[in-house]
């Protein structure tokens, strides 16, 4: 089924087109920041054990 509905010289299909493509783009950039968001609280988060556990082995040493 063809879409050829015109509105004013606007056709649906170009409106559709263009919003799937916009709707494309921003999942792009908001799976890019996401990463980029996550890998620093993973290493964060890897910092903070590492701290925790250097702590408990100084303190079975002594």
């Amino acid at each position: 089924m063809i879409l050829a509905v015109s509105i004013d010289g606007i056709y649906i299909e170009n409106i559709i087109f263009a919003l799937f493509t916009l709707l494309f783009l921003v999942a792009i950039v908001v799976g890019i920041v996401s990463f980029f968001i996550s890998s620093m609280k993973k290493n964060k988060r890897l910092e903070r054990v590492e701290k925790k556990l250097d702590k408990l082995l100084n303190e079975k040493e002594n």
